[in-house]
């Protein structure tokens, strides 16, 4: 059986379809069929991410309304096998999403796909409840400062009451904390929260952390998700990231600052 699995947050600019991209591909690089689709109707990103925006011609809504069969409006990934992309609408409302059209959507992908990862616009807007409602797990995105986690907590509430398995009684969506751009340096600096303070205020189990950096820009530019830069941190971090949601258990990693030698702690930068 698939597992909808939502990517969040209350924030908008936090890595979302950065974080949907990169886990995504993960995901089939690991040999599981996946899909990921575009809940932001009217603001489509995936696409770029993913290098496909010229391979665009049917979407979501396209499916919902009838318009295109499911199977027209899927893009394979051009980079890695098991993975297919559902792209949003540029041009429709998002009140074109529906509960009926997304549910039938759903159980039609559920036949091909282990995996169906929704990357969901920030806050709380018709096209973010959509994907939210029927997720069976949950990654929080969030930046390691103080309203980007408030409204992330805000985001813990709504799937804790407003997602089907709350209306329906079931076990609650597994939730997991993703914690993005985190420079160490700055923490130690007093401009960042740390991670124990994240998880002290949304008090769910940390899947990964993120480290700013430039290589997740350059990826995006090039329409390739980050996590194929395997030579670089947010995309060491990323593999770390689905590995340990498939199971494993690895230490977290770019949560300390690095040391400094001798040099640089006599001469500073100059070193």
């Amino acid at each position: 059986m698939a597992r909808i699995i939502v990517v969040t947050s209350g924030k908008g600019g936090v890595g979302k379809t950065t974080t949907s991209a990169s886990f995504a591909t993960g995901l089939a690089m690991k040999g599981h069929r996946t899909v990921v689709i575009d809940f932001d109707v009217g603001l489509r990103n995936l696409d770029l991410i993913m290098g496909c925006e010229r391979r665009v011609v049917y979407d979501l809504i396209n499916v919902i309304n009838g318009e295109a069969a499911l199977h027209q409006a899927l893009i394979k990934d051009k980079h890695t096998e098991n993975l297919s992309v559902l792209p949003a609408s540029q041009t429709r409302d998002k009140e074109a999403l529906t509960r009926e059209g997304i549910q039938a959507v759903f159980d039609e992908l559920a036949k091909d796909y282990e995996y169906i990862i929704c990357d969901s616009p920030a806050g709380i807007e018709h096209g973010a409840l959509m994907a939210l409602y029927f997720a069976d797990e949950a990654i929080i995105t969030t930046n390691p400062e103080v309203s980007s986690v408030r409204d992330s907590d805000r985001i813990l509430g709504i799937l804790q009451s407003k997602s089907r398995r709350a209306e329906q009684n079931l076990d609650p969506v597994k939730e997991h904390l993703l914690l993005t751009r985190y420079n160490p340096t700055r923490v130690e600096m007093g401009d960042m929260l740390n991670v124990e303070d994240v998880q002290e205020i949304l008090a769910i189990p940390l899947l990964a952390v993120v480290p700013e950096s430039k290589d997740v820009l350059k990826a995006s530019n090039h329409g390739v998700p980050v996590i194929h830069q395997q030579a670089t941190d947010a995309g060491q971090a990323y593999n770390d990231m689905v590995a340990r949601f498939l199971g494993a258990e690895l230490p977290h990693r770019f949560i300390n600052a690095p040391k400094k030698g001798f040099f640089q702690k006599v001469f500073g930068s100059r070193a």
